[in-house]
C-alpha cells in the first residue's frame, strides 16, 4: 500500500507568496513515488490567502483548507494541521519560502530509514536582522540550558513527524502549545537534516519582536520551572546581603565616628529590592495564567470553514462560485 504524507502549512496574511509556495510544494511532492496531501490551515488571515486556497483546493484534489474563525496564533495553527492530518507522515512547513520545501525528499528518506522525526537544524539564516539572529541564538541555549527535556538549538517547527508522534502530541491538548518542545518531550527515534534558511520571498515577518517574546515565554514556562527558583536564590543572596549590610551599620555605629548615611543607600536598595519583587510576581504570573488557560479548558481553536474535504468538497464549491458571482 502507498504511504501517504501530509503537508500542514499555517498561514496568515500570504496572499503574495501562495501562488508559489503552492506550486514549489506541488512540484516536490510528486516527485516522491508517495500519495499526498497539502493542508493549509488559515489563521484569520486578512488580505486574499484565503481566497486563494479556496480555487486552488477546487482545481487540485491533493489540496485541503481549513478557515479558523479568527486569528488564534501559528503554534495552534500547525496543532490543528496535525489534528486533520491523515497520512502516515506529517511534514509542517511555512508558507513564507524561508524553509524550502526541496529539503523534503531528503526528510522523507529519512523516514524511510527508520526515524520518528526529522528535524530540519539552520545552519544559517539570511535574510533577518542581527538582533534577530542574536536573540534566535541566546533563546534556544537558554532553553536548552533551563531544561531537562533535550530541545535541539537552532531549529525551528519545520519537520516531519512519523503517525504514531504526531497521534501522541495530539493527545497532550496543551492550550499554549510550543510544537517544537513537545514533539522532543515525547521522545522517539529523531535525527536532524542540516540547511540554510532563505530570506523571506515576500510579504513581512509573522514573528514581530511581541509574538517571539510570547514565543519564549511559551517555551520556557512549558518545559521549566527554573524561574521560579529565582526567587529562592535571590532570596537567600539578598537576606546575606542585607545581614552583611546591618553588621556594617551596627560595626560604625558603635565602634568608629563615621557617621551613618542611611537616606541615599536605602532609597536604592528599597528600588532594587521593589524591582526584583515585582519581577518574580510578573514569573509566577505566567505560570498561574497558564493553569487559568488549562482549566478553562476552552477548545484551542474553532474552525469556521472546510475546503478539500471530501464531506465538504461539493458544498465549499457552491459557496466559493457564489461568492465569486456576487
Amino acid at each position: 500500500m502507498t504511504k501517504k504524507i501530509s503537508v500542514v502549512i499555517p498561514l496568515y496574511n500570504e496572499a503574495a507568496v501562495m501562488e508559489q509556495t503552492y506550486q514549489r510544494l506541488k512540484n516536490v511532492m510528486e516527485q516522491l513515488a508517495l500519495d499526498y496531501e497539502l493542508l493549509f490551515v488559515n489563521d484569520g488571515s486578512k488580505d486574499k490567502t484565503l481566497a486563494i486556497v479556496q480555487a486552488i483546493s477546487f482545481a487540485d484534489p491533493h489540496v485541503k483548507c481549513l478557515a479558523f474563525s479568527r486569528n488564534f496564533g501559528h503554534q495552534v495553527a500547525i496543532t490543528a494541521g496535525t489534528d486533520y492530518a491523515s497520512g502516515d507522515a506529517v511534514i509542517i512547513i511555512d508558507a513564507d519560502l524561508q524553509d524550502p520545501p526541496e529539503l523534503i525528499p531528503e526528510m522523507v528518506h529519512k523516514w524511510q530509514e527508520g526515524y520518528e522525526v526529522v528535524y530540519a537544524q539552520r545552519s544559517k539564516r539570511d535574510g533577518e536582522t542581527l538582533f534577530k539572529k542574536w536573540s534566535a541564538k541566546m533563546f534556544y541555549r537558554m532553553l536548552h540550558k533551563l531544561t531537562d527535556v533535550e530541545i535541539p538549538v537552532d531549529t525551528g517547527d519545520f519537520r516531519l513527524m512519523d503517525r504514531k508522534v504526531y497521534t501522541e502530541l495530539k493527545k497532550l491538548n496543551e492550550k499554549n502549545p510550543f510544537v517544537r518542545g513537545l514533539v522532543s518531550w515525547l521522545g522517539f527515534k529523531q535525527i536532524a537534516v542540516a540547511y540554510e534558511r532563505d530570506a523571506r520571498t515576500a510579504g513581512e515577518t509573522k514573528y514581530p519582536l511581541k509574538k517571539m517574546l510570547k514565543l519564549s515565554i511559551d517555551g520556557i514556562t512549558s518545559f521549566s520551572h527554573q524561574p521560579l527558583k529565582l526567587a529562592s536564590y535571590a532570596g537567600v543572596v539578598l537576606s546575606g546581603a542585607g545581614f552583611i549590610y546591618m553588621l556594617i551599620v551596627l560595626f560604625q555605629a558603635l565602634f568608629t565616628s563615621t557617621t551613618v548615611s542611611g537616606w541615599s543607600s536605602m532609597i536604592v536598595i528599597q528600588l532594587l529590592f521593589s524591582g526584583f519583587v515585582l519581577v518574580i510576581l510578573g514569573m509566577i504570573g505566567e505560570y498561574i495564567g497558564r493553569i487559568y488557560d488549562e482549566v478553562k479548558d476552552r477548545p484551542l481553536y474553532i474552525v469556521a470553514e472546510q475546503y478539500g474535504f471530501e464531506k465538504s468538497r461539493v458544498q465549499s464549491e457552491a459557496v466559493f462560485m457564489n461568492q465569486k458571482a456576487n
